[in-house]
C-alpha cells in the first residue's frame, strides 16, 4: 500500500501538545528502543515515506555496516506515533520529523544533539539549520528541501502578451488581470482554513516584512489586502478558501487558473500531462527592492534517545550518511526536492532546470519555527483564521490580523 505523505505546510494539530505529551523523565531515563531485542546490527527507520525511497536507506546501511527495518508510517498519523512510541520507551534508531516538528520533539528531550555524531549542518541551506536547531543545540537535519513558486501557463502568457514572469505585486496582480477570462482565473493559491492555507500567505507576508510575533502591522495588512484584492478583481476564485494545494494544482493542469503558487512536489502531477507548456517563477514582492522569503518545507532526520549508545551511534552514522551531499543529490532525484547542500543544490539546479527557481528561493527560505520554536501551530492558526476572516468579508483585513492576534 502506498504511504500518504503530508504535502508541506500540513503539520497535524496533535503535535501542538506533543511537548506537554511526552515524559518528562525522558531525557534523565534515556528513553527506550524500539528495537532492544532485535541484533545491534540492526537500525529502525522510521518515516512517512514511499518504498521508493528505502533503496537510499539500503546505501547508507551498506555504508555504515548496519542492517535496517523500515517502518513506513502515514504521514497524518506520524506524530501520534512518535508520541506512543516514546510514552512505551519504543522509539526507533533513527526518526524523519516535518522540520515544524523538530523542534517541538526536541523540546520533549525524546532527541538526541546531532553534534554527538559530528553533524553541524556546514554549507547547508541556513533555514535547514534553524529549522533543525532547539535552544542552541541541532537535533534535526535534511537531505532535501522545497519551498513555494509560482508556476505559469508558458502558452497562456504568449497569448495574452505576457513576455516576462511579474516581480513585483503590482505586475502580479495586472498579469492575473490580464489573463483572467470566462471559466479561468490568473491566479490561484490555498487559502483554506488548516496549516496549508497559512503556509500558501507567508510568502507574501514575510517578504513584506510582516511578522507571525505580532500579525497586527502594515505589512501584514498589506499582504492579506494584496490577496483580497486579487479576489476583488475577480482573479482569485471565491471558492480557494476551501482548496487545498493538490486542489490548487488540478486547477493549473485543468486549464481552470493561468497561475498558481505550489511547491515541486507537484513535478510528477504536472509530468503527466505532457501538453501542459509550463514554468516557475519566485513569488513576486510587493516592491522591487524587497528579498523574497518563501517557507522552507521538507522532511529531517533525527536520532532519538535510546538505552543503546552503541546504536545511537550508528544512527548518527547512518543521518551523516543521508545528510551527505551524494545521498542528498539521490535524495532530490527521489523526491522531487532541492539538495540542502548549497552546492549539491546549484549541481542539481544544473542538471534539471525546472528546480532552479526553487533553488533560488530556498536560499533566502525561513523556518516556520524560527521565530516562535514549538508555539509555531498557534501562530499558524491565527494566520488561516485572518486570511479567511477577511476573504469572506466578516472583518477587513487590519481588523481580521487584529482579531486573529488578540485571541489564545
Amino acid at each position: 500500500m502506498k504511504t500518504a505523505r503530508r504535502r508541506p505546510g500540513k503539520t497535524p494539530k496533535v503535535a501542538v501538545a506533543a511537548a506537554a505529551l511526552f515524559p518528562l523523565s525522558l531525557t534523565a531515563c534515556g528513553g527506550g528502543g524500539a528495537s532492544g531485542a532485535e541484533s545491534p546490527n540492526t537500525l529502525t527507520v522510521q518515516d512517512y515515506y514511499e518504498a521508493v525511497h528505502d533503496p537510499i536507506y539500503q546505501a547508507c546501511a551498506k555504508k555504515v555496516g548496519v542492517q535496517v527495518k523500515i517502518n513506513h508510517i502515514p504521514g497524518a498519523g506520524l506524530i501520534q506515533k512518535v508520541l506512543q512510541q516514546s510514552s512505551s520507551r519504543t522509539l526507533p534508531d533513527v526518526l524523519m520529523l516535518d522540520n515544524p516538528d523538530v523542534q517541538q520533539i526536541a523540546a520533549s528531550g525524546a532527541l538526541s544533539p546531532l553534534s554527538d555524531y559530528g553533524l553541524n549542518g556546514d554549507g547547508m541551506v541556513p533555514a535547514v539549520v534553524k529549522a533543525g536547531t532547539h535552544e542552541g543545540k541541532l537535533y534535526g537535519l535534511a537531505p532535501a528541501v522545497n519551498t513555494l513558486t509560482i508556476f505559469y501557463n508558458k502558452d497562456l502568457f504568449e497569448a495574452a502578451g505576457v513576455t516576462a514572469p511579474p516581480k513585483t505585486w503590482d505586475e502580479l496582480r495586472a498579469t492575473a488581470k490580464k489573463l483572467t477570462q470566462q471559466g479561468r482565473y490568473g491566479f490561484a493559491m490555498s487559502n483554506i482554513n488548516t496549516y496549508e492555507g497559512s503556509w500558501q500567505f507567508l510568502p507574501f507576508m514575510w517578504s513584506n516584512g510582516g511578522s507571525e510575533q505580532n500579525l497586527a502591522t502594515p505589512e501584514t495588512t498589506q499582504a492579506l489586502q494584496f490577496v483580497l484584492d486579487l479576489q476583488n478583481d475577480g482573479s482569485i476564485s471565491k471558492s480557494a478558501i476551501n482548496w487545498s494545494q493538490d486542489d490548487v494544482i488540478n486547477q493549473f493542469v485543468a486549464g481552470k487558473a493561468a497561475m498558481v503558487v505550489n511547491g515541486p512536489w507537484q513535478f510528477p502531477t504536472l509530468g503527466k500531462h505532457k501538453d501542459l507548456n509550463w514554468a516557475a517563477f519566485p513569488v513576486p514582492t510587493r516592491t522591487a527592492g524587497q528579498t523574497p522569503v518563501a517557507p522552507l518545507g521538507g522532511e529531517m532526520y533525527t536520532v532519538p534517545r535510546t538505552r543503546d549508545k552503541a546504536k545511537m551511534a550508528k544512527a548518527g552514522e547512518f543521518v551523516k550518511c543521508l545528510t551527505s551531499p551524494e545521498q542528498q543529490l539521490e535524495t532530490a532525484k527521489i523526491r522531487q526536492n532541492v539538495p540542502s547542500n548549497m552546492a549539491a543544490a546549484a549541481t542539481f539546479a544544473q542538471t534539471k532546470p525546472e528546480i532552479a527557481p526553487f533553488a533560488t528561493a530556498v536560499k533566502t527560505a525561513r523556518a516556520r519555527t524560527e521565530l516562535l520554536g514549538a508555539d509555531w501551530p498557534k501562530a499558524a492558526t491565527k494566520i488561516y483564521t485572518a486570511v479567511q476572516a477577511a476573504l469572506t468579508g466578516k472583518s477587513d483585513p487590519a481588523q481580521a490580523l487584529q482579531q486573529a492576534q488578540s485571541s489564545q
